[in-house]
Protein backbone atom coordinates (compact mmCIF):
# COMPACT_ATOMS: atom_id res chain seq x y z
CA UNK A 1 0.00 0.00 0.00
CA UNK A 2 1.18 3.39 -0.81
CA UNK A 3 2.06 6.05 2.01
CA UNK A 4 1.64 8.94 -1.26
CA UNK A 5 -1.66 10.59 -2.03
CA UNK A 6 -2.62 9.21 -5.88
CA UNK A 7 -1.44 12.59 -7.00
CA UNK A 8 1.48 13.47 -4.73
CA UNK A 9 2.78 16.75 -4.66
CA UNK A 10 6.72 16.79 -5.60
CA UNK A 11 9.04 18.97 -4.98
CA UNK A 12 12.26 18.43 -7.92
CA UNK A 13 15.88 19.03 -6.40
CA UNK A 14 19.07 18.40 -7.68
CA UNK A 15 22.82 18.05 -6.70
CA UNK A 16 25.18 20.79 -8.76
CA UNK A 17 26.12 17.96 -11.38
CA UNK A 18 25.32 18.85 -14.64
CA UNK A 19 23.24 16.15 -15.58
CA UNK A 20 21.54 16.22 -12.40
CA UNK A 21 20.48 19.76 -12.70
CA UNK A 22 19.48 19.21 -16.52
CA UNK A 23 17.06 16.27 -15.18
CA UNK A 24 15.43 18.76 -12.74
CA UNK A 25 14.36 21.21 -15.20
CA UNK A 26 13.28 18.23 -17.48
CA UNK A 27 11.08 16.56 -14.93
CA UNK A 28 9.78 20.16 -14.35
CA UNK A 29 8.85 20.81 -17.24
CA UNK A 30 6.66 17.35 -17.65
CA UNK A 31 5.04 17.56 -13.64
CA UNK A 32 3.84 20.19 -11.88
CA UNK A 33 5.59 20.38 -8.86
CA UNK A 34 5.56 22.52 -5.45
CA UNK A 35 8.34 24.13 -2.92
CA UNK A 36 10.18 21.49 -0.63
CA UNK A 37 8.11 22.74 2.52
CA UNK A 38 5.04 21.82 0.77
CA UNK A 39 5.76 18.56 -0.63
CA UNK A 40 4.14 15.16 -0.20
CA UNK A 41 7.48 13.76 -1.70
CA UNK A 42 11.19 15.32 -2.86
CA UNK A 43 13.02 13.62 -5.66
CA UNK A 44 16.19 13.55 -5.28
CA UNK A 45 18.63 13.81 -8.77
CA UNK A 46 22.07 13.21 -7.63
CA UNK A 47 24.22 10.47 -6.06
CA UNK A 48 24.05 8.55 -2.61
CA UNK A 49 25.88 11.52 -0.96
CA UNK A 50 22.86 13.71 -2.17
CA UNK A 51 20.06 11.35 -1.01
CA UNK A 52 21.69 11.83 2.28
CA UNK A 53 21.76 15.68 1.97
CA UNK A 54 18.53 15.49 1.33
CA UNK A 55 17.26 13.18 4.41
CA UNK A 56 19.53 14.85 6.59
CA UNK A 57 17.31 18.68 5.37
CA UNK A 58 14.41 17.37 5.76
CA UNK A 59 15.10 15.27 9.30
CA UNK A 60 12.30 17.44 10.80
CA UNK A 61 9.69 17.73 8.50
CA UNK A 62 10.48 13.75 7.76
CA UNK A 63 9.19 14.24 3.83
CA UNK A 64 10.48 10.99 1.94
CA UNK A 65 12.50 10.82 -0.87
CA UNK A 66 12.35 9.44 -3.54
CA UNK A 67 15.74 9.61 -5.42
CA UNK A 68 16.44 8.72 -8.79
CA UNK A 69 20.52 8.32 -10.10
CA UNK A 70 22.31 11.37 -11.56
CA UNK A 71 26.01 10.63 -9.67
CA UNK A 72 28.03 7.90 -9.72
CA UNK A 73 27.66 4.91 -7.25
CA UNK A 74 23.44 5.45 -6.57
CA UNK A 75 22.84 2.12 -4.40
CA UNK A 76 20.68 4.22 -2.54
CA UNK A 77 18.78 5.92 -5.95
CA UNK A 78 16.73 4.44 -8.31
CA UNK A 79 17.11 4.50 -11.80
CA UNK A 80 16.58 7.65 -14.16
CA UNK A 81 13.81 7.64 -15.90
CA UNK A 82 11.41 10.41 -16.67
CA UNK A 83 8.11 8.67 -17.88
CA UNK A 84 5.34 7.33 -15.45
CA UNK A 85 6.40 9.13 -12.81
CA UNK A 86 3.45 9.30 -10.85
CA UNK A 87 2.90 5.88 -11.46
CA UNK A 88 6.20 5.11 -9.60
CA UNK A 89 5.98 7.44 -6.80
CA UNK A 90 2.47 5.84 -5.49
CA UNK A 91 3.91 2.31 -6.42
CA UNK A 92 6.97 2.78 -4.61
CA UNK A 93 8.04 1.03 -1.40
CA UNK A 94 8.49 2.82 1.67
CA UNK A 95 12.22 1.89 3.59
CA UNK A 96 11.92 3.35 7.63
CA UNK A 97 15.72 4.59 8.47
CA UNK A 98 16.57 5.04 12.01
CA UNK A 99 19.51 7.65 12.64
CA UNK A 100 22.28 7.16 15.34
CA UNK A 101 23.08 9.85 17.87
CA UNK A 102 26.63 11.50 17.80
CA UNK A 103 27.57 12.76 21.48
CA UNK A 104 31.30 13.78 20.89
CA UNK A 105 33.45 15.79 23.66
CA UNK A 106 36.29 17.53 22.30
CA UNK A 107 39.52 18.94 24.45
CA UNK A 108 38.23 22.01 25.23
CA UNK A 109 35.21 20.40 26.90
CA UNK A 110 32.49 21.39 24.38
CA UNK A 111 30.13 18.76 23.25
CA UNK A 112 28.84 18.61 19.82
CA UNK A 113 25.95 16.60 18.57
CA UNK A 114 25.56 14.99 15.01
CA UNK A 115 22.85 12.35 13.48
CA UNK A 116 24.44 9.92 11.11
CA UNK A 117 21.95 7.94 8.62
CA UNK A 118 24.71 5.84 7.36
CA UNK A 119 27.53 5.69 9.74
CA UNK A 120 29.35 7.32 13.13
CA UNK A 121 33.45 6.99 12.52
CA UNK A 122 36.56 7.38 14.99
CA UNK A 123 39.69 8.36 12.70
CA UNK A 124 43.11 8.98 13.80
CA UNK A 125 43.99 12.28 12.84
CA UNK A 126 47.71 12.07 12.38
CA UNK A 127 50.26 9.75 11.51
CA UNK A 128 49.89 7.95 14.55
CA UNK A 129 47.17 5.31 15.78
CA UNK A 130 44.25 6.31 17.68
CA UNK A 131 43.93 4.34 20.86
CA UNK A 132 40.40 3.60 22.49
CA UNK A 133 38.73 1.87 25.06
CA UNK A 134 35.12 0.61 24.24
CA UNK A 135 32.27 0.83 26.41
CA UNK A 136 28.83 -0.90 25.45
CA UNK A 137 26.10 0.01 27.45
CA UNK A 138 28.48 1.03 30.37
CA UNK A 139 30.49 -1.88 30.24
CA UNK A 140 34.25 -2.31 29.12
CA UNK A 141 34.40 -4.33 26.20
CA UNK A 142 37.64 -3.95 24.57
CA UNK A 143 40.14 -2.19 26.72
CA UNK A 144 42.33 -0.87 24.46
CA UNK A 145 41.55 -0.76 20.56
CA UNK A 146 45.13 0.31 18.22
CA UNK A 147 43.92 1.34 15.20
CA UNK A 148 43.22 3.93 12.16
CA UNK A 149 39.67 4.43 14.06
CA UNK A 150 36.79 2.86 13.71
CA UNK A 151 32.83 2.94 13.51
CA UNK A 152 29.02 2.19 14.12
CA UNK A 153 26.99 1.61 10.87
CA UNK A 154 23.04 1.38 10.84
CA UNK A 155 21.42 -1.51 8.66
CA UNK A 156 20.92 1.30 5.88
CA UNK A 157 24.79 2.28 6.16
CA UNK A 158 26.32 -0.97 6.37
CA UNK A 159 26.64 -1.53 2.74
CA UNK A 160 28.65 2.22 2.43
CA UNK A 161 32.06 2.75 4.58
CA UNK A 162 31.13 -0.01 7.04
CA UNK A 163 31.53 -2.87 4.25
CA UNK A 164 34.65 -1.19 2.66
CA UNK A 165 36.09 -1.24 6.12
CA UNK A 166 35.06 -5.22 6.13
CA UNK A 167 32.04 -5.36 8.20
CA UNK A 168 29.14 -7.31 7.95
CA UNK A 169 26.09 -6.43 5.73
CA UNK A 170 22.91 -5.63 7.79
CA UNK A 171 19.45 -7.02 6.68
CA UNK A 172 17.33 -3.68 7.54
CA UNK A 173 15.04 -5.39 9.40
CA UNK A 174 17.65 -6.94 11.81
CA UNK A 175 17.84 -4.52 14.47
CA UNK A 176 21.60 -4.68 14.88
CA UNK A 177 24.10 -2.01 14.51
CA UNK A 178 27.55 -2.66 13.49
CA UNK A 179 30.85 -1.82 15.30
CA UNK A 180 33.56 -2.49 12.96
CA UNK A 181 37.53 -1.63 13.11
CA UNK A 182 39.62 0.07 10.70
CA UNK A 183 42.68 -1.22 10.24
CA UNK A 184 43.11 -2.67 13.75
CA UNK A 185 46.42 -2.97 15.00
CA UNK A 186 46.10 -4.61 18.00
CA UNK A 187 44.42 -7.20 19.15
CA UNK A 188 45.21 -8.28 15.41
CA UNK A 189 42.20 -10.46 14.87
CA UNK A 190 39.11 -8.77 16.69
CA UNK A 191 36.95 -7.95 13.45
CA UNK A 192 34.50 -6.06 14.88
CA UNK A 193 30.79 -6.83 16.82
CA UNK A 194 26.97 -7.26 16.20
CA UNK A 195 25.05 -5.12 18.69
CA UNK A 196 21.52 -5.07 19.70
CA UNK A 197 20.28 -1.62 18.51
CA UNK A 198 19.33 -0.58 21.10
CA UNK A 199 22.93 -0.43 22.48
CA UNK A 200 24.89 2.37 23.66
CA UNK A 201 28.70 2.36 22.60
CA UNK A 202 30.97 4.75 24.26
CA UNK A 203 34.19 5.49 22.92
CA UNK A 204 37.07 6.73 25.53
CA UNK A 205 40.05 8.33 23.25
CA UNK A 206 43.32 7.48 25.34
CA UNK A 207 46.49 9.63 24.80
CA UNK A 208 43.90 11.99 23.03
CA UNK A 209 46.74 14.74 23.23
CA UNK A 210 49.56 12.93 21.79
CA UNK A 211 47.09 10.78 19.41
CA UNK A 212 44.27 12.75 18.35
CA UNK A 213 41.05 11.46 16.94
CA UNK A 214 38.09 13.56 15.17
CA UNK A 215 34.71 11.64 15.44
CA UNK A 216 32.40 12.00 12.04
CA UNK A 217 28.21 11.39 11.70
CA UNK A 218 28.10 10.54 7.98
CA UNK A 219 29.46 14.54 7.10
CA UNK A 220 29.53 15.99 10.34
CA UNK A 221 33.15 16.74 11.74
CA UNK A 222 34.27 16.95 15.19
CA UNK A 223 37.92 17.32 15.79
CA UNK A 224 40.06 16.50 18.92
CA UNK A 225 37.45 14.52 20.84
CA UNK A 226 38.04 12.67 23.95
CA UNK A 227 34.82 10.74 24.51
CA UNK A 228 32.32 9.99 21.74
CA UNK A 229 28.47 8.58 22.42
CA UNK A 230 26.72 6.57 20.16
CA UNK A 231 23.39 5.33 20.08
CA UNK A 232 20.03 4.97 17.58
CA UNK A 233 17.27 7.56 17.72
CA UNK A 234 14.12 5.55 17.26
CA UNK A 235 11.72 8.52 18.02
CA UNK A 236 13.18 9.58 14.40
CA UNK A 237 12.16 8.07 11.50
CA UNK A 238 12.95 8.73 7.80
CA UNK A 239 11.45 7.22 4.79
CA UNK A 240 13.29 6.35 1.60
CA UNK A 241 10.87 5.80 -1.13
CA UNK A 242 12.02 2.59 -3.89
CA UNK A 243 10.82 1.11 -7.09
CA UNK A 244 8.28 -1.96 -6.10
CA UNK A 245 10.50 -3.84 -8.61
CA UNK A 246 13.92 -3.49 -6.89
CA UNK A 247 13.27 -2.60 -2.99
CA UNK A 248 15.96 -1.40 -0.99
CA UNK A 249 15.71 -4.75 0.86
CA UNK A 250 16.30 -6.68 -2.15
CA UNK A 251 19.26 -4.43 -2.87
CA UNK A 252 20.89 -5.56 0.41
CA UNK A 253 20.53 -8.98 0.38
CA UNK A 254 21.89 -8.92 -3.68
CA UNK A 255 24.67 -7.18 -1.91
CA UNK A 256 25.65 -10.24 -0.08
CA UNK A 257 26.44 -12.41 -3.22
CA UNK A 258 28.04 -9.99 -5.11
CA UNK A 259 31.58 -11.57 -5.99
Amino acid sequence: MSILPPSPRIAFVASDRPEALASRDALARRYPSVTEEDADVIVALGGDGFMLEMLHTHIDRRTPVFGMNRGSVGFLMNDYGEDALIERLTRAIATVIHPLEMRAWTSDAQVQVGLAINEVSLLRQTRQSAKLRILVDERVRLEELICDGVLVSTPAGSTAYNLSAHGPIIPLDAKVLALTPISAFRPRRWRGALLPHSSEVCFDVLEADKRPVSAVADNFEVRRVRKVEVRERRDIALTMLFDADRSFEERVLAEQFTA
